[in-house]
């Protein structure tokens, strides 16, 4: 299991006081107002930015991170993803997971077939989709509906699935 979840990326300077815009890659934007700290992903490690201020603004989270006051030092962390520790992730109800946590599970039918990999989680807003790379190389789309996911372990690494008509 990962360490550290992304919660949104540092796209640009925002302003003249060294705030940053943030693409944010969770599933609530909102949850940055109970965020106190993040760690900045640096090529040389992470970094951690105390939260001073959030705001925001159409699709974006503007962030002002303490001591970093000017555009020229919010500059420096462009591009970089914003993690944060298990232990500050949203607290998830049962049945529900991290994506990067389903990434490389093991998926059989529940006749026992075993179909591949677990590759790619879709979000297509109705439900999300989960991609399957197949032994032969091909993709099988299974989307996370009640009908089709039987069982998932994460202690396991497996996923148990039942195919609807039509979908292999």
């Amino acid at each position: 299991m990962e360490k550290y979840l992304q919660v949104g990326v540092i796209t640009s300077t925002h302003g003249v006081h060294g705030e940053v815009k943030v693409f944010p890659t969770t599933d609530d934007p909102r949850r940055f107002k109970k965020l106190k700290e993040v760690l900045a992903e640096g090529k040389r490690g992470n970094v951690p930015l105390e939260i001073e201020q959030v705001k925001f603004f159409k699709n974006m989270v503007i962030v002002k991170f303490k001591g970093i006051d000017t555009p020229e030092q919010a500059m420096l962390y462009k591009s970089w993803p914003l993690l944060v520790t298990r232990e500050n992730a949203v607290k998830l109800k049962p049945g529900e997971y991290f994506i990067c946590d389903l990434i490389g599970l093991e998926v059989t039918e529940d006749t026992g077939r075993y179909l591949g990999k677990l590759t790619e989680v879709l979000q297509t807003g109705a439900n999300d989709v989960y991609v399957v790379r197949m032994e032969d190389g091909k993709e099988l789309l299974i989307p996370n509906i009640k009908d089709c996911i039987i069982e998932i372990s994460l202690d396991e690494n497996s996923m148990k699935v039942h195919l609807l008509e039509g979908l292999l």
